[in-house]
């Protein structure tokens, strides 16, 4: 004898999980796209990181070589070592668009023995975001400037010397959002070195005085690709 239809989806035992996965279905999905959110965010940082690491190296590194005077940096190199960070990895994250990078000479006052001072800035990004650790002329016109960096582990120059400081403050873009992630606030890196030639420690010089390059002033907020892209 055949059982009725309803008898037969009581007996019936082939969906018996569906029930309890539409119960945990909501659980799994906000625990994974929470764990996508974490991943990206673990991302960003390493990449912003990496960042500040390559242009304080490269910042190292650039200006004319010549054997009979020191090494002098002009602006369109400041430049290129911005929009070179852009191709490096900036555009993937909006780097310019959504944080600040600040360039700092960290040097040791003229007819000083040790006075730590702010030579120049550089800065370039929309965000609106000045320097933690110093600003353009710190330590100038007192004593009391301890270097670059946290409180406690400030870097420093020594004599005829000079460190490339950066500083990038970026505003992290979750790609979620709420509820799915727990920290959508600004990620910060810090990176120096020290200049690896004899440098002209005078200032940043332009090329072609007639037809000056862009400057990264840093009291302008800004994406300076657009010199080299449009």
């Amino acid at each position: 004898m055949r059982l009725p239809l309803f008898s037969r989806l009581l007996r019936n035992t082939a969906g018996v999980a569906m029930t309890e996965f539409a119960l945990t279905f909501p659980l799994i999905l906000g625990v994974g796209l929470m764990g996508v959110e974490v991943a990206n965010r673990v991302l960003v940082q390493m990449k912003v990181s990496q960042l500040a690491n390559l242009i304080a190296d490269n910042a190292s590194r650039i200006g004319d070589q010549s054997m009979i005077e020191d090494r002098r940096i002009y602006e369109g190199d400041i430049n290129d070592l911005f929009y070179g960070a852009q191709l490096q990895g900036g555009a993937t994250i909006d780097l310019y668009a959504h944080g600040r990078v600040i360039l700092s000479s960290l040097e040791v006052l003229p007819d000083t023995d040790d006075q730590q001072f702010i030579n120049w800035q550089r800065c370039v990004g929309l965000k609106n975001h000045t320097s933690s650790y110093g600003q353009d002329g710190d330590g100038a016109l007192a004593d009391d400037f301890p270097g670059m960096g946290p409180a406690g582990e400030e870097v420093i120059a020594f004599e005829d010397e000079a460190v490339m400081f950066v500083e990038i403050s970026y505003d992290y873009q979750p790609i979620i959002g709420e509820p799915f992630t727990f920290d959508d606030s600004e990620i910060s890196a810090v990176a120096s070195y020290t200049v690896r030639a004899d440098r002209d420690l005078s200032g940043i010089y332009q090329r072609n005085a007639s037809d000056p390059d862009p400057v990264a002033n840093c009291d302008t907020f800004e994406d300076i690709t657009y010199a080299y892209v449009n």
